[in-house]
């Protein structure tokens, strides 16, 4: 009741909106941001559940207002908005997938980490960062000491799960603790952008997963989703040495994308991309495949993909719950192998800024918009249609 009469209150919806949302088992949570749109069922675009998103995106079809996030799981109502959303679906509605799946139940909170920024306060006992120093932070950092640190797996580190900074990255002002100051935060080097030291960390966790599957020159590899996770891993492929990098997409734009930072050919999602694959490498396929969508789809196509004694790394994942499955018969048969990777480490992300200091990964490029803090929600709506977007830059100062 009082969430409705918030929404009421605030011009976002009216109470029979609100209760035919409910009844469809949908729960709403606002994004903070000013002019949010009213919903309506003639001029909203909504997802389409596909069993698998955990959070859906509706927007006016417009699209020059901030959106809604909706998370129908959070009462347990997955089914019903399921049902709901296939009507949607049926009857001509887009479709928009948005999946913070590990937010959820942290919510309400401050989000935003890939940071850099000026150092405007110094905390006692601080002796190697000062005042004005420009810098990059980590907002998760191993602890390097325990069991999983010293075997290479710092990301299921205990300490790299709680660490944080406060309150978050999208903030005009961001405390960093001590642990982080001492293990995570490093000073930009000369020439080296604020944009390009928002790329740091996801450059980092790219180089961290090529490293686990051993990614060397004269190895063709496949790219399964060029949004930009995919994008570097194409650029860094290509500083690799590798002699044939092949990208995938549903997206024109980021086809085109894909073939601007590197990559020697594109394949259509909707098209048969082993068969396409196969074409275009000699009746090959991949020595490795990198799997940066969670999409069903588009991970069969991946597990299809992969050449006799190949790859198939798993850089994105399904939302949680979801199977995949594996023809185990096969891999054993053709000695394939399955890599995971998830975040990147503190010899990653120096390895990270030498690459993006040395422009062996063009990273400035990739930035296709700049937003005020206060416009997050439209960077959030960009994200979500990844029609015409790539790395969205949230500024403060703006």
């Amino acid at each position: 009741q009082g969430r409705r009469l918030e929404y009421e209150a605030r011009g976002l919806v009216t109470r029979k909106q609100f209760g035919a949302m409910l009844g469809a088992g949908v729960a709403m949570i606002l994004p903070r941001v000013a002019n949010a749109v009213t919903v309506t069922e003639e001029d909203v675009m909504v997802t389409t559940p596909d069993g698998n998103a955990d959070c859906y995106f509706v927007h006016p079809a417009s699209g020059t207002a901030p959106g809604v996030l909706i998370w129908p799981d959070i009462f347990g109502l997955r089914p019903a908005f399921r049902q709901m959303g296939k009507r949607l679906a049926e009857s001509g509605y887009s479709v928009l997938v948005v999946n913070p799946f590990y937010r959820v139940k942290k919510a309400p909170l401050v989000l935003g980490h890939e940071i850099a920024g000026e150092v405007v306060e110094v905390g006692e006992g601080v002796k190697d960062f000062r005042v004005g120093d420009r810098v990059f932070a980590s907002h998760h950092v191993p602890c390097g000491q325990c069991r999983y640190c010293l075997a290479g797996h710092q990301s299921v580190c205990d300490m790299l799960r709680t660490t944080r900074f406060d309150p978050g990255g999208f903030a005009e002002y961001v405390r960093v603790p001590k642990i982080n100051v001492e293990l995570g935060t490093f000073c930009l080097t000369d020439g080296m952008t604020f944009d390009e030291g928002s790329f740091i960390e996801p450059l980092a966790c790219v180089v961290r997963a090529q490293r686990f599957v051993r990614l060397a020159a004269g190895q063709t590899v496949l790219v399964i989703g060029s949004g930009i996770s995919g994008l570097l891993h194409i650029q860094l492929a290509r500083a690799r040495g590798a002699a044939r990098v092949v990208a995938t997409d549903i997206s024109d734009f980021r086809l085109k994308a894909a073939i601007q930072f590197g990559a020697d050919a594109t394949i259509h999602g909707s098209e048969d991309v082993p068969g396409r694959l196969g074409e275009l490498n000699g009746g090959r396929l991949a020595d490795v495949v990198i799997v940066c969508t969670g999409a069903m789809p588009a991970i069969q196509q991946a597990v299809r993909s992969v050449d006799r004694g190949g790859t198939l790394l798993f850089f994105a994942p399904t939302a949680a719950g979801v199977d995949v499955p594996i023809p185990l018969f096969d891999f054993w048969r053709d000695e394939i192998s399955i890599v995971t990777s998830y975040a990147g480490s503190g010899p990653d992300l120096l390895e990270s800024m030498e690459l993006i200091g040395k422009r062996e990964v063009r990273v400035a490029d990739m930035v296709t918009h700049r937003l005020a803090l206060a416009e997050a929600g439209v960077g959030f709506q960009l994200t979500a249609n990844g029609r015409e977007s790539i790395k969205i830059i949230i500024d403060p100062l703006m």
